[in-house]
């Protein structure tokens, strides 16, 4: 299978950070998309005036969410004919460095989606680390360990036309409940997944690190999102599971 690869980069008021993570993503990919939700802030503009051929800006009039921006993307891709989709932080969390490997690893398993799992460094904030223990717990009972190791990471390859369709069928899972939401019911479709350490980095505030999670907002919104997949699971769950692969 001939698999046709593009770099997503969901934004909101990111900052500078944008620009600079469009370049380092660029540098390793030269098909890198940027869906705008809305920002207010300029980054996109920054973005934009950096002039990088095979960059492209998807703008929403609304805020809408993560998973909104996403599916926003998906299909547009799948209109223009792209297999798959690695979707990445704006704000530089995530190495860009790792681009062409998890393209690799989808190009050989093309009916894969591939996750990465994150290697926490000091500058993680702990309660973000403890915090994904229990999300993580849920997923893995959901998907009976045939999931994602880790099922809020975002730095992820899917294959378009599966993940539009889970997309479509799914009227929630538009903001950070999206990335939990999608890898489940991946796995419920059958589809193998594939689990990848990858280092992460917190940028701190003086560097124009920046973060849009609110803790009891998006926990309750979390925790309401595996309610609903805990309520399907009996039906779901033992349909097309395949063999848990092992961290590369």
């Amino acid at each position: 299978m001939t698999c046709r690869h593009l770099v997503l980069l969901p934004t909101y008021n990111s900052g500078g950070r944008l620009a600079q993570t469009l370049r380092d993503a660029h540098a390793e990919w030269g098909v890198v998309w940027v869906v705008v939700d809305a920002s207010t802030d300029g980054s996109d503009q920054e973005a934009e005036s950096l002039g990088l051929e095979g960059v492209r800006l998807l703008r929403l009039q609304q805020n809408s969410g993560k998973g909104a921006a996403v599916l926003a993307a998906l299909r547009v891709a799948h209109a223009e004919g792209f297999t798959h989709m690695l979707v990445m932080d704006a704000d530089g969390q995530h190495p860009a460095s790792m681009i062409r490997l998890f393209f690799e690893i989808s190009q050989n398993n093309p009916s894969a989606f591939v996750c990465g799992v994150p290697i926490f460094g000091p500058d993680a904030p702990r309660e973000r680390v403890l915090g994904r223990f229990a999300g993580n717990f849920f997923a893995t009972l959901e998907t009976l360990g045939a999931g994602a190791e880790d099922s809020l990471f975002g730095f992820r390859v899917y294959p378009v036309a599966a993940a539009l369709q889970v997309m479509e069928n799914t009227k929630w899972a538009r903001r950070f409940d999206f990335d939990t939401v999608l890898s489940v019911r991946l796995t419920w479709a059958g589809l193998p997944c594939i689990n990848v350490a990858v280092p992460v980095f917190y940028p701190p505030r003086s560097e124009g690190g920046v973060s849009h999670f609110r803790y009891f907002r998006d926990n309750l919104l979390l925790i309401a999102a595996h309610i609903r997949l805990l309520l399907e699971w009996p039906f779901q769950a033992f349909k097309s599971l395949r063999v848990h692969q092992p961290m590369l």
